[in-house]
């Protein structure tokens, strides 16, 4: 009994689970595994709403707009591919990141963080000129401009469910930008040199792939299906 006492305040205080990795990394997964559920929840509502209406929006002709090109111009889902491609880039430079941080290489991982992080920078940007222009054309929490694909009033469904997913999604990559800057003022300081070693960044980075990831469901539950 006193051995499996030891052997658990060794755990703790050592900072490692017994699922041989360290302490602080579990309960990142932890905290995705839950945020899954939540984003899991979001996205079965919406899709039952969608498949148990007899009609939907087209997003072909919702999501057709670009900015700075005429809005006659129908790019359907060409700017919504360019948010995409946008957030797996920053996706790949994060990896690039952990990767410079296990071969300690410092200069390498600030680089690739700055990088990370005017990815989600520029991915916010377009999200907030897609707001803006939806809401321009009247769509808003509790108001739906576009009829559905059959040519019937379309209801609220639609732009409530779209706010709200894609709007907690931004959140979430907001937070990962921020966190981001976080870890990379650490990096310049030197602190995970001193530390010894650059878990922080790994951390962070399965965050920055949970975000892009749950990006791809957001994807084709609102833009392709």
């Amino acid at each position: 009994m006193d051995t499996a006492v030891t052997a658990q305040k060794k755990w703790w205080s050592g900072g490692h689970s017994p699922f041989n990795v360290s302490y602080g990394k579990l309960m990142m997964w932890y905290f995705l595994m839950s945020d899954a559920f939540t984003f899991g929840a979001l996205l079965i509502s919406y899709g039952t709403i969608r498949f148990m209406s007899t009609s939907w929006p087209d997003p072909n002709e919702v999501f057709h707009s670009f900015p700075f090109v005429s809005h006659t111009a129908h790019l359907p889902l060409v700017f919504v591919s360019l948010m995409t491609f946008i957030l797996i880039m920053s996706s790949v430079t994060m990896v690039l990141a952990v990767h410079a941080g296990h071969m300690r290489d410092r200069k390498a991982v600030a680089k690739w963080m700055v990088w990370t992080i005017i990815g989600g920078i520029a991915f916010l940007s377009c999200q907030a000129w897609e707001w803006t222009h939806l809401h321009e054309l009247g769509a808003w929490w509790g108001r739906n401009p576009f009829a559905n694909a059959d040519g019937t009033v379309a209801t609220t469904n639609f732009t409530n469910f779209f706010f709200t997913i894609t709007g907690f999604h931004g959140l979430h990559v907001t937070s990962g930008v921020i966190l981001n800057i976080v870890i990379l003022s650490n990096v310049l300081k030197g602190t995970y040199d001193d530390r010894g070693h650059y878990e922080m960044v790994e951390k962070v980075g399965l965050y920055w792939h949970f975000v892009d990831l749950v990006w791809v469901f957001v994807f084709t539950c609102f833009y392709l299906l």
